[in-house]
């Protein structure tokens, strides 16, 4: 039995976005993108990588790990550089004046936000995990460490940069939201099922 192919969809979206990224301690960055159908593909799968990392979610001071977000950024660099490699130069086109690209956005992302951040804290936090105590938790020591605050705080600014090349890409890529999604509901009881029994003594 012969089977059927499954066919692709071919990328679609709006013809033209204003794109915004605000580059944590520089400023910001605003062009016009008029996205041909690789860079939509490449939307897609640099939106992907972001929604599924610790990249684009909030990192809460009591549950947090400061190693798995500097992981997953670093991660996260190397991803990005292998979709531009494999895209090619179909998602870095010459452009005039006040516009941007598939390129131009994923590389100032890497040399402006992440190369920055990572190259100044992962040596450091190297540094001070190769000081922990043997048989000292290393969540705890890691919260023990005197600059996890400042680090935690860059982390929010560059999650507040990556969130906006997220919702850019989402626009370009023209899916769903997948960063914001809603909390699941609990399951409803079949038709005509009895109600829960009441606890013991109520």
């Amino acid at each position: 039995m012969a089977h059927r192919q499954r066919r692709r969809r071919r990328p679609s979206g709006p013809t033209q976005v204003t794109a915004r990224l605000a580059i944590p301690f520089v400023g910001d960055l605003t062009g016009t993108w008029e996205p041909a159908d690789a860079e939509r593909s490449a939307a897609w799968e640099l939106y992907l990588e972001l929604v599924t990392r610790v990249s684009v979610e909030e990192l809460d001071p009591e549950e947090g790990f400061l190693r798995e977000a500097l992981s997953s950024l670093y991660t996260f660099f190397t991803t990005t550089r292998e979709i531009l490699r494999r895209y090619g130069p179909d998602v870095a086109p010459p452009l005039s004046p006040g516009h941007v690209s598939f390129g131009v956005l994923a590389v100032t992302v890497l040399n402006r936000v992440l190369r920055p951040l990572l190259a100044q804290w992962h040596p450091r936090l190297t540094a001070y995990e190769s000081q922990r105590p043997e048989g000292h938790d290393p969540v705890a020591w890691e919260r023990e460490w005197e600059q996890a605050d400042i680090l935690r705080a860059q982390l929010t600014e560059v999650r507040r940069t990556l969130v906006s090349l997220a919702r850019t890409l989402q626009e370009v890529a023209n899916v769903s939201d997948l960063i914001d999604l809603p909390a699941p509901r609990p399951p409803r009881a079949p038709e005509g099922a009895p109600p829960p029994a009441a606890p013991e003594g109520q």
